[in-house]
């Protein structure tokens, strides 16, 4: 598999975000990942393609937003678990440590996510992003507890330093009974 590149574009006017996610398509030939309304009364575009295609579908996006446009994000070099972890693609078999790491956004969310992957040989099994929460977005994070540990300090020093965290757990040695919980 190549580099992935993933745009997020998050927005708080759902028929502003919906009239951008048009003028993105329309931009450069991208490859939408989601696109949706999110709590509370946003809208939120994830794109992935090319490098310049996503920056030029961004920035038609950014361009149409306007002053709707509440955070967004580029990431050049995405870690191959983050898009299944939002689309609810994943799979595993053996866990010592489950983390849930929560925050007030989804780009700090996505953020995250690619980090701790990126730090640490985790599994970043879900990113939740902001539907039925009020706003909030979350991911989850399953594997050694050191490896845990490591992905965890280091995706809470990305969403602390936008001040949109909102809470962090780690739990070692989690009761089978959760299991379900934490994977799809």
């Amino acid at each position: 598999m190549g580099i992935i590149v993933l745009g997020v574009l998050e927005l708080n006017s759902i028929a502003v975000g919906l009239q951008a996610l048009d003028g993105m398509i329309k931009a450069a030939p991208i490859q939408i990942i989601d696109a949706k309304t999110i709590c509370p009364g946003k809208f939120v575009v994830i794109v992935s393609g090319e490098v310049a295609a996503v920056d030029a579908a961004l920035s038609r996006g950014k361009e149409i937003g306007g002053g709707y446009v509440v955070d967004e994000l580029f990431i050049p070099n995405l870690h191959t678990q983050v898009i299944p972890a939002i689309t609810g693609a994943v799979e595993c078999e053996i866990w010592d440590a489950v983390a849930v790491i929560e925050s007030f956004s989804v780009v700090a969310s996505i953020s995250a996510a690619d980090v701790a992957a990126k730090t640490a040989s985790v599994l970043v099994s879900e990113v939740r992003l902001a539907t039925g929460m009020g706003g909030k977005s979350y991911i989850k994070i399953i594997g050694d507890i050191h490896e845990v540990e490591a992905a965890v300090h280091a995706a809470v020093e990305v969403i602390s330093g936008k001040g949109l965290l909102c809470k962090e757990v780690i739990i070692p040695n989690p009761d089978p009974g959760i299991r379900n919980y934490f994977i799809f």
